[in-house]
């Protein structure tokens, strides 16, 4: 049997990792035990076999298979260790574990819903409520408005290249996940040689004749994960196309809840549209009125002068809400991925009263429910692994490679068992010097995980500012409302007051004419207010989320198997 003896280097390197791990064992790292028993493998080397072996001795450059009754080679022998060294590694993950920070949160929201959500029944959402998850938008019951939100998430054009961005960082989770299995490769090769006459040391005379070489052979190549770099890179890359995913529900949200505001938006212009059709066809009443009672001599000119005015300045009034209509109606287009000539919105005003009751809950599950904060925690999460990918380059790396296969200088007994050849055996490598590189990436990582919690938290304040903005808009603008209707009621009085005045002989046509521009100032403010409550509205179901929740992320499972 093959014997080894050690070398007095051999006792300097087992004395120099005995420190090693002692100081490791200091500061809190996995220690290096682990490799310490292949670094004593690689120094270690093969005497001259004894006169006892049933064949010659096979230095290590020939890399023939041992015939029958050959020693086992020394590199099989170390297999073993290795295996046991790859299973002992498998719980040293070098890098701290992740823990999600803390964001300030506030016990309850500092805005109220609007009096008559709680008038209605309304009552406050709870973690696990279900109702606004989903279509949110058919909580407004508009069909029309249903059909152009199902468009956002097929045609989109935003949306879809999300969609691909997805796809990218969920066939990252599997390239990252390939680097932790060994990898086979074969070749075959036929190489036509000639060695230089000039360059052959000795006998110049000597002529080398080509030779041919027929070569085929499959290799494997593993890099062991000791320190946990590849797994904790498969984790980031999980954690980063779940950021992915989040990013791609809140584009669809975005760009949900901005068709909804411009679709209510263009519903308020058909109001106001409506309302100066109302006024038109009034202030030509009005006109024919003074019109009549000049010709009877009871008005004069300036009466019929300022009537014109009046009916002139309210068409070209209806005239400019086209302007605005259309370029709504183009936007809207392109939220749902045509051009504009493909889409056309009726024309009719908002026929609710009021913006439907949203479910709000508490601010902690804000966080669970907005798809934007969701996306920062994940980033957070990957960079976090980023932190011990870059602590793992301070220790040694491991390959372990293999080569089998068989060669030949003659075709015709390539294919033999002859002519088979093997090689295997591992490899570790350490980095001496690098001028304080790796130092700097662990510094680099970390800034960069603590710029992502900075924005995670910054990402969390903004989504409480707007809930709490259209909570306060829609309040606001509820007591608005009410205070329009009465101002809408006194106006249309005094306008019936002044027209009976004036037909009476009482009151001149000012009078009228400021009657007639207080009330249709008080209507359009009515049904200005009504829009802005339901762009609120729709602001606040996208500043909750849309119904949307962290437990609809893609698992770790499911983006290793995705397709």
């Amino acid at each position: 049997m093959e014997k080894y003896r050690t070398n007095p280097s051999e006792q300097e390197e087992s004395g120099r990792q005995s420190t090693v791990r002692d100081r490791q064992s200091a500061v809190g790292v996995p220690p290096a035990c682990l490799v310490s028993d292949f670094v004593q493998m690689s120094t270690k080397k093969k005497t001259t076999p004894s006169a006892e072996s049933h064949a010659p001795y096979l230095p290590t450059a020939d890399r023939r298979l041992p015939t029958a009754g050959r020693r086992l080679p020394t590199s099989f022998r170390l297999l073993p260790s290795a295996f046991c060294l790859l299973l002992f590694s498998a719980a040293c993950m070098v890098g701290p574990n992740y823990k999600r920070p803390s964001a300030p949160v506030a016990p309850a929201y500092k805005e109220t819903a609007p009096a008559t959500w709680k008038e209605q029944g309304w009552q406050p959402a709870q973690p696990n409520d279900q109702a606004s998850k989903g279509k949110w938008w058919e909580i407004y019951n508009d069909p029309e408005l249903n059909a152009l939100e199902e468009q956002v998430n097929i045609s989109n054009q935003n949306v879809l290249v999300a969609e691909a961005q997805f796809r990218e960082a969920q066939a990252a989770v599997r390239i990252a996940r390939s680097s932790l299995f060994p990898t086979v490769t074969g070749g075959v090769s036929i190489v036509n040689s000639r060695a230089s006459v000039t360059g052959t040391a000795g006998n110049q005379s000597f002529v080398p004749s080509a030779r041919t070489t027929y070569d085929l052979a499959p290799t494997a190549t593993w890099a062991p994960d000791l320190w946990g770099s590849i797994r904790r890179g498969v984790t980031g890359a999980v954690a980063t196309a779940q950021a992915s995913a989040a990013q791609l529900e809140n584009a669809r949200l975005s760009y949900q809840g901005e068709l909804a505001q411009d679709y209510f938006q263009l519903r308020g212009t058909d109001g106001d549209y409506d309302l100066l059709d109302r006024t038109v066809k009034s202030y030509q009443d009005y006109l024919t009125l003074t019109q009549n009672r000049f010709n009877a001599g009871v008005a004069s000119g300036a009466d019929v002068a300022q009537a014109q005015t009046q009916l002139y300045s309210a068409q070209a009034q209806m005239v400019d809400l086209e302007v605005v209509r259309t370029q709504l109606e183009h936007a809207i287009a392109i939220l749902t991925g045509k051009p504009p000539v493909a889409v056309t919105v009726s024309h009719a005003a908002i026929a609710a009263k009021e913006p439907p009751p949203v479910p709000i809950g508490i601010p902690s599950t804000l966080l669970e429910r907005r798809p934007d904060i969701a996306a920062a925690e994940r980033q957070m999460a990957a960079a976090n692994e980023q932190i011990g990918i870059a602590q793992s380059a301070f220790y040694p790396t491991l390959t372990l490679s293999a080569e089998v296969g068989l060669e030949s200088s003659r075709i015709g007994t390539w294919i033999q068992w002859p002519s088979r050849f093997w090689s295997v055996g591992p490899q570790l490598a350490e980095t001496l010097f690098d001028a304080g590189l790796r130092r700097a990436r662990v510094a680099q990582v970390r800034a960069t995980f603590d710029a992502d919690i900075a924005s995670y938290r910054q990402t969390v304040l903004t989504a409480f500012q707007q809930v709490e903005d259209n909570l306060s808009a829609l309040r606001v603008l509820e007591r608005e409302a009410g205070v329009e209707n009465d101002a809408v009621n006194a106006a249309e009085l005094a306008l019936r007051i002044s027209t009976d005045q004036y037909k009476a002989g009482t009151a001149s046509y000012l009078q009228v004419i400021t009657s007639q521009t207080a009330a249709f100032a008080a209507e359009k403010a009515a049904v200005d207010v009504l829009t802005r409550r339901m762009v609120a509205s729709a602001s606040l179901v996208e500043a909750l989320g849309g119904g949307w929740s962290t437990s609809q992320l893609p698992t770790a499972t499911q983006l290793v198997s995705a397709k």
